[in-house]
């Protein structure tokens, strides 16, 4: 080992130490044990005899150790690795993030321990342990790597997995901020039910189940994702065995971290159950991040053989670690063009349309929150939808890196970047990556972590669930993936609200629905494309009569769902007449793409006709529902 190495391995030891005595402080309610800040009482030792003062005292001279030891390494990144980016700036960043979490640390105390500093505080740690998880993992592997290596499917399913464990952690730090961790008594379920929400109960109170629940939720997700990447790394057991007994490790520990967690219900809170369940969740998160570098790092291998290199780790012959040499600035006419070939990446036109159904479910939602200041409003308006845009186009970004191979098969995707060549693959996922960090960080900030959480879920339903598992696999790709589409109103709803009502899941069934109408009349018009690709859509598995038939069921059931909804929401005469209106053309236009089915040619011009026809339905839809909901015409 090198002696970055060893310091790295030393710093994420001492930083989970760290941590277990962070949550002990929480426990023992310790932290304001010394109530001012460097110094305990204005003196260097706490008072002899002051149990929670010396705890407080420890958690600080532990956390100014880990600061020792993390520049420790950024000097040894300059002085032997100045050359590896990937790990001179991770480690200069860990340098400015342990200084936050510092200046953090004092303003808990200053905050007396406040709801939202606490929770800011368990981030910028966890942030910090994955960062270090991410410098430990990478100086082990070349410092120069084969392009482009392998596939790294897996490594968006363990990337997920990450994502979803830090979201776990934040919304477990936000029952113990909103001291909800006992409004229910009871294990597994909570007060005798799995939904246990009564809309007579006053708001306050309902905040308080809904914290506790949620937790509960996020929970159960986490633990089908984990079971997923167990799974999925089975499957590969002779290529990566090192990869599967790590998922499996990971898995086998949260279960332990679920019996924990039952017991701390169970035994009312007690020091050791909290300290030892969020000890648990911190090793869980950085297992998952672990899982995710080395995933990518052995698949970016399996592209070549490596050879040895001095003082960095094996290193293959005459590959650059970056796959361009960026010593030399490129013209500004090739910057402009990497710049669009980008901004295709994240396919501005669909992202336009995903954004038309989140604001007026946002205006709909302001019923349930009377009294929401109009600045208030606008504050979440902008956020979500920088936050939605940035994850809409990570999750196109990561399609167009898997169905990279489609796409040059098929006239109308070969223009893309990826098969035109204007960006490599690893730069395409790394790119659509980071914007999904990004998003998602963005929207638990400046929203709230119950939207945040579904960015995350739909991005991650987009890409795995639809693109890897279904896409190339069943005719009701679509239909089953576009629950992802369907999910922006939902993110809408709930980041005004903090909660998902049933006017927010009848939004979601009503894109759900809209769904397959619009996209298998594109899929008619394109239907070459999609058997030279050899995708199974339904056009060209089931043939044109068949998909117009399907087309005509699931527009009856898109347009009885939109008036179901103006029932379920109280929507008035505005609202109403849009969704007749609208629905009978769509109906009419359905069926007379089935009564023509059998003629090709006349079947394309009308399901172009129908695919036009679609956008245009829900976008008026959805502005009829915030019209409606801000003149609120009666109906009757």
């Amino acid at each position: 080992m090198t002696r970055f190495q060893r310091l790295a391995a030393a710093t994420v030891v001492t930083t989970f130490v760290l941590v277990t005595i962070g949550v002990i402080v929480r426990a023992t309610d310790a932290g304001l044990g010394c109530p001012d800040w460097p110094f305990c009482y204005g003196q260097l030792l706490p008072p002899a005899g002051d149990g929670k003062a010396w705890i407080e005292w420890l958690h600080r001279d532990v956390a100014a150790l880990v600061g020792i030891l993390i520049l420790g390494m950024a000097a040894f990144a300059v002085i032997d690795h100045r050359d590896r980016p990937s790990l001179l700036w991770p480690s200069i960043f860990s340098v400015l993030l342990v200084g936050f979490q510092a200046w953090l640390g004092r303003e808990t105390v200053r905050l007396g321990n406040s709801g939202e500093s606490v929770t800011a505080h368990l981030a910028a740690a966890m942030t910090l342990v994955g960062v270090l998880v991410f410098l430990l993992v990478r100086s082990r592997y070349p410092a120069r790597l084969p392009e482009p290596g392998g596939s790294q499917r897996f490594t968006l399913l363990a990337a997920f997995a990450a994502a979803a464990t830090f979201a776990l952690l934040l919304f477990g730090s936000n029952v113990t901020a909103r001291n909800a961790g006992l409004v229910f008594l009871d294990w597994p379920l909570m007060s005798g039910s799995l939904f246990p929400f009564d809309p007579a109960l006053p708001a306050d109170v309902s905040v308080f189940y809904a914290t506790n629940a949620l937790h509960r939720y996020v929970a159960a997700v986490v633990l089908l994702v984990l079971v997923a990447v167990a799974w999925a790394v089975n499957r590969h057991r002779p290529a990566r065995p090192g990869l599967r007994r790590l998922a499996v490790a990971i898995l086998g520990l949260y279960l332990v971290q679920v019996v924990i967690g039952g017991l701390q219900v169970l035994t009312r809170l007690s020091d050791w159950s909290q300290s030892l369940h969020l000890a648990l969740g911190t090793l869980i998160w950085g297992g998952t991040v672990a899982l995710a570098v080395a995933s990518y790092y052995e698949a970016r291998l399996e592209g070549g053989s490596a050879t040895m290199g001095g003082g960095s780790g094996w290193r293959p012959v005459g590959i650059a670690e970056s796959p361009r040499d960026l010593s030399s600035p490129a013209p500004s006419g090739a910057r402009r063009a990497t710049i669009r070939a980008y901004i295709a990446l994240t396919k501005p036109r669909i992202i336009e349309l995903l954004l038309v159904t989140t604001i007026p479910a946002m205006v709909l939602a302001i019923r349930e929150v009377p009294g929401m200041a109009t600045l208030d409003w606008f504050r979440l308006a902008f956020w979500t939808l920088v936050s939605g845009t940035l994850a809409a186009g990570s999750a196109n970004a990561i399609n167009q890196y898997l169905d990279r191979d489609l796409d040059e098969r098929m006239v109308r995707t070969r223009r893309r970047p990826l098969p035109a060549a204007q960006v490599t693959p690893d730069e395409a996922m790394r790119f659509g990556l980071v914007l999904g960090v990004v998003s998602v960080a963005l929207m638990a900030w400046f929203v709230n972590l119950l939207a945040a959480f579904l960015t995350l879920l739909a991005i991650a339903f987009y890409v795995i669930v639809y693109t890897i598992l279904l896409k190339r696999t069943t005719t009701q790709n679509i239909v089953i993936g576009g629950a992802a589409g369907a999910l922006p109103p939902v993110i809408g709803w709930a980041a005004v609200t903090g909660n998902v009502a049933l006017p927010a899941v009848m939004l979601f069934l009503l894109v759900f629905y809209w769904t397959p109408p619009h996209f298998w009349a594109l899929a008619l018009r394109i239907r070459g494309d999609y058997a030279a690709a050899g995708v199974p859509m339904l056009p060209v598995v089931k043939g044109i009569a068949e998909t117009s038939r399907q087309i005509v069921l699931y527009t009856i059931l898109l347009v009885a769902i939109s008036l179901v909804f103006a029932v379920v929401a109280q929507m008035g005469a505005v609202y109403f007449a849009a969704a007749v209106v609208l629905g009978a053309i769509f109906l009419y236009r359905a069926a007379r793409l089935w009564r023509e089915g059998s003629a090709p040619e006349a079947s394309t011009a009308q399901a172009i006709r129908l695919y036009r026809f679609s956008i245009t339905y829900l976008t008026l839809l959805f502005v009829a529902v915030a019209v409606d909901a801000l003149i609120a015409l009666p109906f009757g």
